[in-house]
């Protein structure tokens, strides 16, 4: 059987000779083969090269995603190392003021939150042992720890806030100016010479001069004795009542709330008194004290 041939045949533009190849089909069916096996490579190149372009193109979203979060994370660092010291310093300064408050036991502050800090060594966040489990749990941390310090500064406002209110029912100041003749305990009866137990503070002033409520409380009672003459009682709270007499006038109704420095009345010589001033007790729990160890001012 005779072998086949394929003739190519090149026809130049200008009038040159052309030019005619003839190629086995042998040849030719190798050459198909190499030209199918090029573009096959070619293609397959092609998808491979727009695949890592495609590839590529993610990967530098991912790195500056990367970047973006590697800087949020550095600014997240700081921000919790500041707020830590913060945190800190705010407990150092809520732990002064339960100490002036007299709250220093060790059980009050474990109740209250405080206590038990962790700036110890090793404990500060950096780049080389930072992971966003270590600083989700630092955040906790401190989270639990602002926790602890508010519920203490609510115990702290709470027990100021019963200090004020006891402070402002205690009997701090004089009830009027003047010059104290007759303190609290025995003495002789002016009026009897006979030895007696005097159960307040008589104090000498001009007639007319206010008398003032020695703390916030309620009027009681406003009434006339015969040996107190006219006298004021106001019931301040906590067991502390105090007792006005010998007023010359009055300025309060029974049942009216006051406060310390209002004026309940007016210095007077009414019922069993040798000249013009206010007999004044202090009452705790219904049993008379010595009103001069509850006053403050000089």
């Amino acid at each position: 059987m005779a072998k086949k041939f394929f003739s190519l045949i090149i026809v130049p533009h200008n009038r040159g000779k052309f030019k005619t190849i003839t190629l086995s089909e042998k040849k030719v069916k190798i050459l198909i083969m190499v030209f199918t096996l090029l573009f096959t490579t070619l293609t397959i190149f092609l998808i491979d090269y727009f695949s890592m372009n495609v590839t590529r193109q993610k990967y530098r979203e991912l790195f500056d995603e990367n970047s973006r979060q590697k800087q949020a994370i550095a600014k997240y660092k700081v921000s919790i190392n500041k707020l830590k010291a913060d945190i800190d310093d705010f407990e150092a300064y809520a732990n002064k003021i339960n100490v002036m408050a007299g709250l220093k036991a060790p059980e009050v502050l474990k109740e209250v939150g405080l206590g038990g800090g962790d700036r110890g060594s090793g404990q500060e966040i950096d780049s080389s042992n930072y992971s966003q489990d270590a600083g989700l749990n630092r955040a906790q941390k401190i989270s639990r720890k602002a926790d602890g310090i508010d519920k203490n500064l609510n115990t702290l406002v709470k027990f100021f806030e019963e200090q004020t209110a006891k402070l402002a029912s205690t009997p701090t100041i004089w009830p009027t100016t003047g010059w104290l003749v007759s303190a609290y305990g025995s003495r002789t009866d002016p009026f009897t010479g006979k030895s007696a137990f005097h159960y307040g503070l008589d104090i000498a002033s001009s007639f007319g001069n206010p008398v003032v409520a020695t703390a916030d409380g309620f009027v009681s009672h406003v009434k006339r004795e015969k040996i107190g003459g006219n006298t004021v009682i106001i019931s301040h709270g906590g067991g502390f009542t105090t007792v006005y007499c010998h007023l010359s006038k009055f300025a309060v109704k029974a049942g009216q709330r006051i406060k310390r420095w209002d004026v309940i009345g007016y210095i007077g010589q009414t019922g069993k008194a040798l000249g013009p001033h206010v007999h004044y007790e202090v009452r705790r729990n219904g049993k008379a004290v010595n009103p001069y160890k509850y006053i403050l001012e000089e």
